[in-house]
Order: structure tokens, then C-alpha cells, then sequence
């Protein structure tokens, strides 16, 4: 698995009294696999709809049920867990236990630690939409937002009761990714603002058929989830179909090189680089058909091609940019020639002819090539890990010209 921003963070996952309960031992799991240390902390009601064990088998520590449990070698359970979390997740918080933390109360395990704790709040509740949406209940959420406090959800969909409305637990995907957005608050590129592409385009033909490419858009999109874990403000512009965007990422959804040349350049307004993981075409075709072509019996079907605009060079602004190229032959030497002949900052070079990498997969292995140094060859190896080794070069070169620009003048004798 990814080396996300989770790894060796401590996290304090408090349950709360939900029949959404049962989900929190997945979170738990997740947030265990992305390498965090978890502490869980159950309410008294919380007990009576997910076993201690569950989680003690999952976390390899047991449960906080009791704070008053004189078996604990803590002094004090909860101010121990306060300190030293990094982030306080309740997952799935009730109404009630909205109404305890909005109004400072600290009369179970859960509230007592997050009382004691100065660390980032992270709250996804789960509650029969008439709960959700009670005025007192608004309320109380009001209050938390403005203490800062972070909410993922609650979602709209079936719930417990069999009604549908907004009070079902976010899943625990997304849970998980609003507590790395929440720790890339801390990050190195906080303050930044980042635009990436991602994914092949569509140059239509006629209503039905295409000219695309293979590329799925992973790696864009691990590009941006990884921005996003070290604070930046991501703008993902994607042509990519089937992936939601990731949590804390603005989205823009494109289908033709066109469109995203288009949404390109609107997002580089101020941005302090851009990465160009898409694979937007180089070619559409010279007319496209109002109506479906239909098959003619031994007939053939020719197309006239021209090309489109490149998007990186017409990009405006001093800001990093950073290109892809993706080659069959001779990558080093014409990944080489493309950085120089657009004026690139960096450019990621990948050998497409490789089995293990590259199109569909998860993995990657790529060479990256600058002006002023050797090519670093990265070895196979998640995506997501590839994309935080590429946004390495990109904060040393945004801090490269910082530096520049804040040199004083050199004095004249």
C-alpha cells in the first residue's frame, strides 16, 4: 500500500451510539493499513452495537470503554489519548453527541478526550434525517464549524429507519480521506496552488465514436491526492471516466482536448504549477458528423485529422510546469526533446511498452528529467508514491524561485 500522510500518525477514533457503528470497524482497518496508530474510544452506548474485540482485533490495542478503568496503565485515559493524538475522528457521532461537544460537555469517554485534546476534530455523524435536520440540531453544528471543527457528511440515502434523507454516514473511504486533507494542513505545501490533468480525451467523431487514447487518469489523480495531503489547493481538470474526484479536490470535468485547454488555463490564473498528467489527444478529427456514420457493405471509412493546440505551451504565466511523456522508444531522448522544445521545468517520462506499469495499472516506473541535473529513475511502485516523489521536485523548484526572488540586489562597489 501508498505511504500516504497517515503513516505513523496517531489517530483517535471515538464511536459513538449509531447502528452506523458497524462501519466504524472499517475505518478503523483502513486507517490501520495506511499505517496510523489507532486509539479507539467507545461510548457506553456505542458498546451496545459493536463489541470492544472488534476493534482490539483490528487496532492491536484495546478500547477505551471505561474512564474510570483502574486497570489502564494510564493515569488518566483521556488526557493521555489527548496529547498525543494527532487527529480526534468521531465516526459515527449522534445528535447527542453533537449536543455534548457543542455545549462543553464532558460526561462520557469520547467528549472528556476531545475536551482534553488540542489536536484537529474530524466529525461524521449519522442520525435519522428529522434528527439531522432539527433546528437544534443545525445548531449545534453551526457552533461546531465556527470552532473550527471539520464535518464529512452525512450523505443522503436509505436510512436505518427506511426513510430516505440526509443522515447517512459518509463512507469510510471518504472518512478516511478528510482526515489526510485535515494533516495536510500541515504540509509543505500549504499556501500553494496546484493544477493537474489527468486522463485521455475524447475527440468525437460523430455522436457515437471517438479518438482517444489508453490512459485511465490514475496517475493524475494520485498526483492530486497527493497535493492535497501536503496542503495544497488542488484544481483537478480530468477527462477521465469512471473515477470520482478526490475528497478536498476541486473538480472540472472535461471530454475534449479543447474543453481542457479551456479549463487549463482558466485554473492556472494564479496557480503556482502546473503538472500535466493528461494524455489529451493530438489529434481530432477535421469534421465531426451531426449524425451517426452508418456502415456502408464494403465500404471503408477515412478520416481527415488535425491536430490540436498544445495545452502546455499555451498555458500563460511564470509558473512550474511540469510534462508526461509517455513513449514506446527512445524515452530518455525524446522525453528530453519535449522538455526543452516547450520549456518544461520537469517532465516524467514512462516506457508505455512495460507490462507491469503505466496504462490501467496502479503502478508506475518512471525516469524524471530536468534542465540542470542527471535523470532520476524511479522504480515500480505505487502511483500515489511516484506523485509525492514528482510534487518533491516541484516544492524544491517553487522554493528554488522563491529564494530567487527574494534575494536582495548585489551592491556595486
Amino acid at each position: 500500500m501508498a505511504a500516504t500522510n497517515l503513516r505513523g500518525r496517531h489517530v483517535v477514533l471515538g464511536v459513538t451510539g449509531s447502528i452506523a457503528a458497524y462501519k466504524a470497524a472499517d475505518v478503523a482497518s483502513r486507517l490501520v493499513q495506511a499505517g496510523a496508530r489507532v486509539e479507539v474510544i467507545l461510548t457506553p452506548s456505542a458498546v451496545k452495537f459493536v463489541a470492544p474485540l472488534t476493534f482490539q482485533s483490528l487496532t492491536g490495542r484495546p478500547p477505551v470503554v471505561d474512564m474510570y478503568d483502574e486497570r489502564s496503565p494510564l493515569a488518566e485515559v483521556h488526557v493521555a489519548l489527548a496529547r498525543r493524538a494527532d487527529v480526534i475522528l468521531i465516526a459515527p457521532a449522534t445528535a447527542t453527541m453533537l449536543a455534548r461537544l457543542a455545549h462543553g460537555l464532558a460526561d462520557d469517554p469520547v467528549s472528556l478526550t476531545v475536551l482534553a485534546s488540542v489536536a484537529p476534530v474530524v466529525i461524521a455523524p449519522a442520525m435519522d434525517d428529522q434528527m439531522y435536520e432539527a433546528a437544534v440540531t443545525q445548531e449545534n453544528v453551526r457552533r461546531l464549524h465556527e470552532r473550527g471543527y471539520v464535518f464529512v457528511g452525512p450523505e443522503r440515502g436509505r436510512l436505518a429507519s427506511g426513510r430516505s434523507g440526509q443522515g447517512r454516514l459518509s463512507e469510510p473511504a471518504v472518512i478516511v480521506a478528510a482526515l489526510r486533507t485535515v494533516l495536510g494542513r500541515r504540509g509543505d505545501m500549504v499556501g500553494r496552488k496546484l493544477v493537474i490533468s489527468a486522463g485521455g480525451t475524447r475527440e468525437p467523431i460523430d455522436p457515437v465514436r471517438f479518438v482517444g487514447n489508453r490512459s485511465s487518469g490514475k496517475m493524475g489523480y494520485a498526483l492530486a491526492e497527493a497535493g492535497r495531503d501536503r496542503g495544497a489547493s488542488v484544481t483537478l481538470v480530468s477527462a477521465a471516466t469512471g473515477l470520482p474526484f478526490p475528497y478536498g479536490v476541486d473538480g472540472v470535468r472535461v471530454d475534449t482536448a479543447a474543453e481542457m485547454m479551456e479549463a487549463v488555463v482558466a485554473a492556472c490564473g494564479g496557480a503556482d504549477a502546473l503538472v500535466m498528467a493528461a494524455a489529451p489527444a493530438d489529434f481530432r478529427p477535421a469534421r465531426q458528423a451531426d449524425q451517426k456514420i452508418k456502415r456502408q457493405p464494403g465500404a471503408g471509412l477515412t478520416l481527415a485529422l488535425t491536430q490540436n493546440d498544445d495545452i502546455l505551451a499555451s498555458v500563460p504565466g511564470d509558473l512550474v510546469k511540469v510534462g508526461f511523456a509517455a513513449e514506446s522508444e527512445d524515452v530518455l531522448a525524446h522525453a528530453g526533446e519535449k522538455l526543452a522544445a516547450k520549456g518544461l521545468d520537469l517532465i516524467v517520462a514512462n516506457d508505455i511498452t512495460e507490462s507491469d506499469g503505466g496504462f490501467n495499472s496502479d503502478l508506475n516506473r518512471v525516469v524524471l528529467i530536468d534542465r540542470a541535473s542527471a535523470p532520476e529513475h524511479i522504480a515500480l511502485a505505487p502511483k500515489y508514491d511516484i506523485a509525492q516523489r514528482i510534487l518533491d521536485r516541484v516544492a524544491r523548484l517553487l522554493d528554488n524561485r522563491r529564494s530567487d526572488l527574494q534575494e536582495p540586489p548585489s551592491k556595486e562597489p
